[in-house]
């Protein structure tokens, strides 16, 4: 069965009746495929019409030409579950999405093109956007509410008015987007400030706003910029993120509760950003920069009201019952959160497991970027020639986070999120920098940015010349090559790089809460599924485990550890940790 979804004089038409949206955010490449369900599920009980989703491109082609749109990145069943679920959806294919994502979505392939105008008419951008869009819309146009499926919206790209004002860009993506099949309603985001509002307008574009308070001031402001038309706020923002290094973000439930309350009252359709937030899984983790550079934790829980782990909250409660005022809501029971399995793990020690991924680069007169070393690099060896008898000082731009040695001795380390950029190297011969980009920024104008040495190495003032030795660390394959190589009992403290692995039991499958404490900064895995990045630094002092990559009976469990850890033991949580809260 067909429906029709369109724009009125003063509503969103459903078969030309009033309608309402009542959204949530819940980003795909966040939740693992076979708990996509259960979460969407959860969301119609609080009494949501409709699921939000992005589209990350650099998820789905992180090597050009390469496109991916399988298991958790298949796009098509995840619209057509939430059809399946009596829901409807709404898409925002960017093609830069921000959302606390790695590069906000943009793949590295392109950002690394220095020549290259990122959101802009530039041919050679709009070129590669045109090829991502198409893709998208494949997926998209034939699950439209008017082919019989759940999609009522797409979003013509993200915030673009806190960037730009390039009218012909938004003209080209609108352009592509109808010539993609696309027939439903196309929107704008952007915060209700009115230069935002009209540098990312665009004829043919219902503007909507972003904001988490101050709801009345808002709206009206939105009001004034658009004139007819229903009211919406495509991001209500219900929480908020965490960086390394900071506190665990919480908001007040019942505050929320009622700045929904007020905007459900005037009349606004409403997106929850974010209904479930999920996981920063795997290497996805963006970064800020507004003048320090701040890399995202691996939760993306969001203070959401469906946590992290898909437990319901006193949120989950407040706004069911503050929807209910106003629209129907389900009448069934609620799940009530259970406490996960507790198993320790007993680990053995793999010697030197950068190694067993490391690949050989040329030889290089300065040392390279990056960028310049391929698609998403995010782990780089760095080694020279450099001998001194006398102590110097060590001067380098490293993006993100170094650690320094010399004739393979660890003499400290250069970390750019607390301005470390010197350090003081002893005499010696072999100069070396392990360097890890923690997290692309997603937002402003340092997306894109090179990521790791970035210009001369510099001792006691004068270049380090080369020739440079470089090694790239292919990351995701640790799991594999740390699980078949050659390990020794580990009876205390490990000093990294160093992998870590063991096993444990189930009795049946379950969601887990990897206790991170104890240790310094690296990588996990479980079955071989890349849980994402640890840091002592915290505040998340747990990793989420989904239950999908868990099995009854035997287990294994992978940790890279870049640093050190103190105790041979790896051990679970019944519930997670994910810092000391902050309102």
């Amino acid at each position: 069965m067909t429906s029709r979804f369109a724009i009125g004089e003063t509503d969103f038409l459903l078969d030309g009746q009033p309608h309402r949206i009542i959204s949530g955010a819940l980003h795909y490449p966040r939740v693992h495929p076979d708990l996509w369900r259960d979460r969407i599920r959860k969301a119609r009980l609080m009494g949501l019409n409709a699921i939000e989703t992005y589209v990350m491109w650099n998820a789905h082609e992180p090597v050009q030409g390469q496109w991916d749109a399988t298991g958790a990145l298949d796009l098509g069943r995840f619209l057509d579950i939430v059809a399946e679920e009596g829901m409807h959806a709404i898409v925002r294919p960017g093609p830069y999405v921000c959302a606390e994502w790695h590069g906000g979505g943009l793949p590295t392939w392109l950002t690394s093109d220095r020549d290259l105008r990122l959101r802009s008419s530039d041919p050679r951008y709009l070129e590669a956007v045109t090829s991502y869009l198409e893709k998208v819309n494949a997926i998209v146009a034939p699950r439209q509410i008017d082919a019989g499926g759940s999609v009522i919206l797409v979003q013509i790209e993200n915030e673009y008015g806190a960037y730009g004002s390039d009218k012909d860009y938004l003209a080209e993506l609108i352009r592509v987007t109808r010539a993609g099949g696309i027939t439903v309603p196309l929107t704008q985001v952007d915060q209700p400030i009115p230069h935002m509002l009209e540098g990312g307008a665009h004829e043919g574009l219902h503007k909507t706003g972003s904001f988490g308070g101050r709801i009345d001031e808002r709206l009206a402001v939105l009001r004034e910029h658009q004139p007819t038309g229903p009211l919406m706020c495509m991001e209500f923002w219900c929480g908020w993120f965490d960086h390394w290094g900071e506190k665990h973000h919480t908001t007040t439930f019942a505050d929320s509760a009622a700045d929904l309350d007020r905007l459900l009252a005037a009349g606004a359709s409403v997106n929850i950003y974010m209904v479930h937030g999920g996981t920063n899984f795997g290497l996805t983790a963006g970064a800020n920069d507004s003048g320090r550079y701040l890399p995202m934790v691996t939760s993306y829980d969001y203070d959401s009201p469906i946590s992290e782990a898909g437990d319901i909250t006193e949120k989950f409660r407040a706004f069911r019952d503050v929807i209910a005022k106003h629209a129907p809501v389900p009448d069934e029971p609620l799940p009530e959160p259970v406490d996960a399995p507790t198993p320790t793990v007993r680990l053995e020690a793999v010697a030197s497991p950068l190694d067993l991924v490391a690949t050989s680069r040329e030889e290089f007169a300065a040392p390279p970027t990056m960028d310049e070393l391929g698609a998403d690099v995010v782990l780089v060896e760095y080694r020279v020639d450099a001998p001194l008898d006398r102590p110097a000082v060590l001067r380098a731009e490293v993006r993100d986070h170094a650690w320094v040695r010399r004739d393979g001795n660890l003499v400290g380390r250069l970390q750019r999120t607390l301005g470390d950029d010197t350090l003081v190297v002893p005499a010696g011969g072999e100069l070396s920098l392990l360097v890890e980009e923690t997290g692309r920024v997603n937002y402003d104008t340092k997306i894109g940015e090179p990521k790791g040495l970035i210009g001369d190495v510099q001792l006691d003032g004068a270049p380090v010349t080369g020739p440079w030795q470089v090694r790239t660390i292919d990351v995701p394959a640790l799991a594999v090559a740390v699980t078949a190589a050659d390990a020794n009992p580990l009876d205390g403290p490990a000093v990294g790089p160093v992998g870590l692995r063991g096993a444990f039991e189930l009795a049946a499958s379950a969601d887990l809460f990897l206790d991170t404490r104890g240790w310094g900064k690296g990588y996990a895995w479980v079955n071989g599924f890349f849980l994402g990045r640890y840091w002592r630094r915290g505040p998340q002092r747990t990793l989420y485990v989904p239950g999908p990559v868990t099995r009854a009976g035997a287990n294994q469990m992978v940790i890279v550890e870049l640093e050190e850890t103190a105790d041979p033991t790896a051990r679970f949580l019944a519930r997670p940790d994910l810092g000391h809260e902050v309102e």
